[in-house]
C-alpha cells in the first residue's frame, strides 16, 4: 500500500508528475516557436535587401514588390514574437490584440499588392529578366513552405491563434514567390507581360481573406474573454 501511495503521489501534480511534464512541454513548444519566428525574421530581412536590389537592377516591379512586402511580414512576425513573450520592447501582447494587428498586416499587404498589380496591368509593365532573382525565389519558396508547415504544427499544439495566422502569412510568402517566379519565367519564355501582376492580385485576394479570418478570431476571443 505504501508503494502504491508513493506511486500515486509521484504520478500526480508533483514536480516530476503530469503537471511538471505539461509545463516542460509548453516551455519547449514556446522556445521552438520563438526560434522559428526569429529564423523567419532573419530570412525576410534578407529578402528585403536581395530582391529589391535584384528588382532595381532588372527593372522588375514584381521583384521590388516582393521585397517590400517582406517588410509587412517582418512586422507580423515581430508581433507574434511579442505575443510569445520574446525579448522585444513593450509589454507582451494578448491574443486578441495580436490577431487584430496581424489582420491589419494582411490588409496592408493586400492593398500594396492590389495597387502594384493594377498599375502594372494598366501600364502594360513588363518585368525584366533576372536569372538570379528566379533562383532566389525558388529557394525562398522552399524555405517559406517548410517554415509555414512547422509553424502550423506548433501553433496547433500551443493553441496560438496569432502564430497560426502568421504561419498563413509565411505560406502566402511562399505562394507569392512561386507566383512571381512562374510569372518571370513565363514572361521570359512566352512574353506574357501580364502574368506577374495577375499573380500578385491573386495573392492579394488570399491575404484579404486571411485578414478577415484573423479579425473574426480576435472578435471571438474578445467575446469569450473574462471582463476587464
Amino acid at each position: 500500500m505504501v508503494g502504491g501511495d508513493q506511486g500515486a503521489t509521484t504520478g500526480g501534480g508533483g514536480p516530476g508528475g503530469a503537471g511538471g511534464d505539461a509545463a516542460g512541454t509548453a516551455g519547449e513548444l514556446r522556445r521552438r516557436a520563438l526560434r522559428l519566428e526569429w529564423v523567419t525574421t532573419a530570412w525576410n530581412s534578407l529578402e528585403v535587401v536581395v530582391t529589391v536590389a535584384l528588382g532595381v537592377r532588372a527593372r522588375s516591379l514584381a521583384l521590388v514588390a516582393f521585397g517590400l512586402d517582406s517588410l509587412v511580414e517582418i512586422f507580423a512576425t515581430l508581433i507574434v514574437i511579442g505575443h510569445l513573450g520574446g525579448r522585444l520592447p513593450g509589454p507582451k501582447l494578448h491574443g486578441g490584440r495580436a490577431l487584430r494587428l496581424i489582420a491589419g498586416a494582411f490588409w496592408l499587404l493586400a492593398a500594396y499588392l492590389l495597387v502594384s498589380g493594377s498599375r502594372s496591368l494598366a501600364g502594360h509593365a513588363r518585368p525584366g529578366h533576372s536569372p538570379a532573382g528566379i533562383a532566389y525565389l525558388a529557394v525562398t519558396a522552399v524555405v517559406m513552405f517548410a517554415l509555414a508547415a512547422r509553424k502550423r504544427r506548433i501553433a496547433t499544439a500551443m493553441g496560438s491563434g496569432p502564430m497560426s495566422h502568421e504561419a498563413s502569412m509565411t505560406f502566402l510568402d511562399g505562394g507569392l514567390s512561386v507566383g512571381i517566379l512562374a510569372a518571370l519565367a513565363v514572361d521570359a519564355g512566352l512574353g506574357w507581360w501580364w502574368a506577374d501582376a495577375t499573380a500578385a492580385v491573386a495573392v492579394a485576394v488570399l491575404a484579404v481573406r486571411e485578414g478577415f479570418e484573423a479579425w473574426r478570431d480576435a472578435a471571438a476571443e474578445a467575446a469569450g474573454a473574462p471582463p476587464g
